[in-house]
């Protein structure tokens, strides 16, 4: 009995065999075609070994090929391993390497960055999308030729279906390990939430890498039967001219993405009637850019989550979008939250504590990193979130604190210590701290403040040069101060917050 979410394109077979699954680009797949395609890619990957509990490494940008290996895997039990694109070399082999992958089917313009990756870990299996390359098979080849017949695992909603990493403060990103309970119940929670119909139309513009495009985006569309328009990368003129062109009434995104398509020169012009709903997260939507979608008759649902929840937490109805501004919402349906203070304690509302979530979406644990996985929960069981936040009287969320000091630009997750150890090993840099700083574009960018040793010199350039090709282009500091100390508690740590509130405003 498979309970996992392998199971779903069979059972979207045989509901909805003709409806179309997936539009890419001048190209369309029904359920039928899509689920096929994935009973196939699940014969290549087990006539190559791969089993329950394996895991399967995926690089490659947004395309139907994500999905076929991603249900594919889940059919035999096997752990899917979707990688950020955009990371550099020695993260990708981190993950790789980590998550203890047997096979990894990879985009060809990935293999490069991927192969040490390859190498230093138990991969034995390099597939490319397309064709494939002389020394690599391609996944379009080995699909058309698979030979029938494999095993479909026994599976439970217990049962690990992801790894999707989640840069940690320590500076290495660690493996959260989802389950196929949690993103079953995600999808529930974003289709009771969000008013997921099967007639909906969803245009996936974030890369579904992403625990947000993948829980929140791709996984309710298909749970529900509707239909997902993928695109590779996000250019805000093709989206604008996509939602007219398929009648998109579904989108989500992040704060940066919304506002390149209202300045966009095409925004007056494009038609937008059929859209209806608007998701949108990584931080709160800006009152410029409500203005700018309210003048044209839309409102967005927004919220607060993390990988460890799937990543959805509470939710912002379109309705309570002025009322409650500043709020992330509500719970989701089947997620509760609480705040607590630091003896563990429930505070009474209107106290700011530690934000804690629970439900059947909260992950399973760090792989591989028990005790951090143990310092995660509470006795009781709830995630402990590390932010900062309280509830009102109506039970609304707000955000009052990171305790992580994350840094969220254009949606992407920054996490600074990651940044100061590459920085604290360049030659005559002393002492370290990286910083959000607000941006008009990006929400915030990343800044370091440095001390040097006597006589060193070092700039933006030295720095950035250093950092390209280690770290993803978009964790590289926007600019580098140099201060002659860092403010620090009695402790020695860094007092981030006076940074912030000194730079907050980029001088």
């Amino acid at each position: 009995m498979h309970r996992g979410i392998g199971f779903w394109l069979a059972k979207r077979r045989l509901k909805n065999p003709g409806k179309t699954a997936v539009v890419f680009g001048d190209g369309e797949l029904t359920y039928r075609e899509l689920a096929d395609a994935a009973d196939r890619v699940a014969a290549v990957l087990w006539h190559r070994g791969i089993r329950r509990g394996d895991a399967v490494a995926y690089i490659g940008e947004n395309s139907p090929q994500f999905l076929q290996v991603m249900f594919g895997a889940a059919q035999l039990g096997a752990v899917f391993v979707p990688v950020n694109t955009r990371l550099a070399a020695p993260e990708v082999t981190h993950l790789l390497v980590d998550s203890g992958a047997r096979a990894v089917v990879l985009d060809a313009e990935f293999l490069e960055r991927a192969m040490p990756g390859v190498e230093a870990g138990r991969i034995a299996h390099v597939i490319v999308t397309g064709e494939g390359l002389p020394e690599h098979p391609g996944l379009a080849r080995l699909v058309a030729e698979a030979p029938g017949g494999h095993t479909v695992a026994d599976v439970t909603l217990d049962d690990p279906a992801a790894i999707i990493y989640t840069s940690g403060t320590t500076g290495k990103p660690k493996g959260a390990v989802l389950s196929h309970g949690n993103l079953t119940w995600v999808a529930l929670n974003c289709i009771v939430d969000y008013d997921v119909v099967s007639t909906d139309v969803s245009l996936m513009i974030s890369p579904l890498f992403h625990v947000a495009s993948l829980g929140m985006g791709a996984l309710p569309v298909i749970l529900k039967g509707a239909t997902l328009v993928l695109e590779k990368g996000f250019e805000p003129g093709r989206a604008l001219a996509l939602i007219q062109e398929h009648g998109i009434t579904m989108l989500s995104g992040v704060p940066t993405t919304y506002q390149m398509m209202a300045d966009h020169p095409a925004w007056a012009t494009t038609d937008l009637s059929t859209l209806q709903k608007l998701t949108c997260g990584g931080s709160a939507v800006p009152t410029r850019i409500l203005n700018a979608y309210e003048e044209r008759g839309l409102s967005f649902s927004q919220g607060y989550g993390m990988t460890e929840t799937s990543p959805g937490a509470t939710s912002l109805s379109p309705a309570m979008t002025r009322e409650k501004q500043g709020s992330v919402g509500l719970p989701h349906f089947f997620t509760e939250v609480r705040i607590t203070d630091q003896r563990g304690d429930v505070v009474p509302r209107g106290t700011v504590g530690e934000i804690e979530v629970a439900g059947p979406n909260v992950f399973l644990g760090y792989h591989g990193q028990p005790e951090a996985t143990a310092a995660a929960f509470t006795d009781d069981g709830w995630f402990r979130s590390g932010d900062l936040g309280y509830l009102d009287a109506d039970g609304y969320l707000y955000i009052a604190d990171r305790l992580k000091d994350m840094i969220i630009s254009g949606g992407e997750n920054i996490y600074p210590a990651e940044v100061e150890n590459l920085i604290a090993d360049i030659e005559g840099i002393s002492g370290v701290a990286v910083v959000g700083v607000p941006d008009e574009r990006w929400g915030e960018v990343p800044w370091a403040v440095v001390t040097l040793r006597e006589g060193a010199e070092v700039d933006t350039e030295i720095v950035r040069a250093h950092l390209d090709g280690l770290l993803a282009r978009y964790k590289l500091p926007k600019n580098v101060v140099v201060v002659e100390d860092l403010p620090r508690t009695a402790s020695g740590k860094v007092r981030k917050a006076d940074l912030r509130e000194r730079y907050g405003r980029g001088s």
